[in-house]
């Protein structure tokens, strides 16, 4: 699962865009740091985002409101006024493209909207909470720069669009060899303390099991279609999955799954519950899976009940 930054779009239930605010006089004149480029670049794919939006919002109240979600704080408005200026943004934004506007006549002008709140809503709701998990790579001023250039249509750009997306992409390359670095540390270490106690099992392709229950049914082959119940955690005990959740068992092939499953459900008796631990490399390997809870080499856990082979 990746996390990707760039595209905020994708993460913004509008389109919207930002009228430029009072230029800062400590504006930087060039991008130095990586810190600086990261920043920038994050705001001009902010900006890129918020197209429409421009003469409904107000730039010191995002800004308010995003250093406030950085900062662990509740949101500055409650999610009810959030959810209506929402609303009263949609329609105004509707109205400003010459839409129709549901039960008012046409050319109507519908009662403006709070551009305080839509600064908070958007900032507290929206970019802040996206970008939360990434504050400690942003300098909140040089983001908001970027965005008064991109918006306000005003000074020269520090980076074009597609520079900026460059150095997202970049910056995501960077964070994920970090993470899988780390992810990678702490499996070995675990699986060299977990093979020594006692019950646990390694296979030669490093693959861990142990027998919670045995089972005294036939054995799947690596093709077989199976019906499971299961539960699968990270090493820090984060669950991701679970047919137990979903109130269902799970079928499918196995060799449709991850190679880890192929081997270790290929091992078990009808009836029988393990648990295993699953090396990155028989897992989702360097890129992680998708939607971000198993990052890039992570080992992980799955108790899996065997049910029945179907075929």
């Amino acid at each position: 699962m990746k996390r990707s930054v760039s595209g905020i779009a994708a993460l913004v239930a509008i389109t919207m865009s930002m009228l430029g605010g009072n230029l800062s006089a400590q504006e930087k004149t060039a991008l130095v740091s990586e810190r600086d480029k990261v920043s920038y670049a994050v705001g001009v794919d902010v900006a890129s985002s918020f197209e429409p939006v421009g003469p409904f919002i107000d730039l010191a109240a995002f800004e308010k409101a995003l250093k406030n979600a950085f900062s662990g704080g509740q949101p500055l408005i409650s999610e009810n006024e959030a959810r209506e200026t929402d609303q009263a943004l949609r329609i105004n934004i509707a109205a400003s493209q010459g839409q129709p506007i549901p039960g008012m006549p046409p050319g109507s002008t519908p009662p403006p909207v709070d551009k305080s709140k839509v600064g908070l809503m958007l900032g507290g709701f929206v970019v802040g909470q996206a970008l939360a998990p990434m504050k400690d790579d942003i300098d909140v001023a040089v983001l908001m720069q970027a965005m008064r250039t991109a918006l306000g249509k005003t000074g020269t750009p520090l980076l074009t669009v597609e520079q900026a997306q460059a150095e997202m992409q970049a910056f995501m390359t960077r964070q994920q060899g970090q993470a899988g670095a780390k992810n990678r540390a702490e499996g070995l270490s675990f699986l060299a303390e977990n093979k020594a106690k006692k019950g646990v099992i390694t296979t030669p392709t490093g693959l861990q099991y142990m027998v919670l229950r045995e089972g005294n049914g036939a054995r799947p082959l690596p093709s077989s279609r199976v019906r499971v119940n299961y539960v699968g955690t990270l090493l820090n005990g984060t669950k991701f999955d679970s047919s137990y959740d979903r109130g269902q068992p799970a079928e499918f092939g196995l060799n449709q799954v991850i190679p880890g499953w192929t081997e270790g459900v290929s091992l078990m008796p009808v009836g029988a519950k393990y648990r295993f631990w699953i090396p990155s490399e028989l897992a989702y390997g360097p890129n992680g899976a998708p939607g971000g809870v198993i990052g890039p080499d992570a080992t992980l856990t799955f108790d899996v009940e065997l049910m029945g082979i179907l075929q």
